[in-house]
């Protein structure tokens, strides 16, 4: 298996049929500001390179966001919010996402989703996203160098949490970590090195437009993570 294939196999999927049918729909009918645009709306793939040292975690493609670009957080109000917050720290080649080859690349950095496919007011249910794990387990058997994760908003902070537990991971005391903004902590497991993951709130517009989350909140998390990120590189 290679990440090129997981891709593929992601863009392919099935497994949920009314999620295809809403997507596709969209894509039809369309927003009127992208009216001229061929909307991609297919299931979205993850990006960033297989050695990344960083992995977030989203909830789901946006419906005019992911699913017309073909990219995760691209085109939408929260890739507007994320896309300077990861290239201020270092994550990512430029400041702006906005389509596919557009300039913007993640750096030591890989972005994935619990869906790969929009859903109806942004609410998966729980047997889609049992569908759609198969796709993060085969993402995660591939990032070997992983050693901080990003949590954006509870569910992607849960969904990191279920898919490293599969792979033996745990938190001290083994109690199941609660999402909060700029939660933190170490998940171990037997003969592999530590991780860390970490919780932001998500970049959507139910967050930002109402101050919930702000830039400097969300830029705090990635410079958190890229402080461990150094520590480990020195304690090498």
């Amino acid at each position: 298996m290679t990440l090129a294939r997981v891709r593929r196999r992601i863009v392919a999927c099935r497994r949920c049929p009314e999620l295809r049918r809403y997507c596709a729909g969209i894509a039809r009918v369309r927003k009127r500001e992208f009216a001229t645009q061929t909307y991609w709306g297919k299931p979205v793939p993850s990006s960033g390179p297989a050695d990344a040292r960083l992995l977030i975690v989203g909830l789901a493609p946006a419906a005019h966001g992911g699913n017309r670009t073909g990219r995760m957080f691209t085109g939408d109000g929260s890739a507007s919010w994320l896309a300077p917050a990861l290239y201020a720290t270092g994550f990512a080649t430029q400041p702006t996402s906005e389509h596919r080859g557009d300039g913007f690349e993640l750096v030591e950095a890989f972005m994935t989703a619990a869906l790969r496919c929009a859903p109806p007011k942004n609410k998966p249910k729980p047997h889609q996203i049992a569908n759609c794990a198969e796709h993060m387990r085969a993402e995660l058997a591939l990032l070997r160098r992983l050693q901080v994760v990003i949590g954006l908003g509870k569910i992607g902070f849960d969904i990191a949490y279920d898919r490293l537990r599969e792979r033996g991971y745990a938190a001290e005391g083994r109690r199941r970590p609660r999402f909060s903004h700029g939660a933190e902590c170490t998940l171990r497991a037997p003969d592999k090195p530590a991780l860390t993951l970490l919780g932001s709130y998500h970049p959507s517009r139910q967050n930002t437009n109402t101050g919930k989350l702000t830039a400097a909140m969300l830029k705090t998390v990635f410079a958190r993570a890229r402080a461990l990120l150094r520590a480990r590189a020195q304690a090498a």
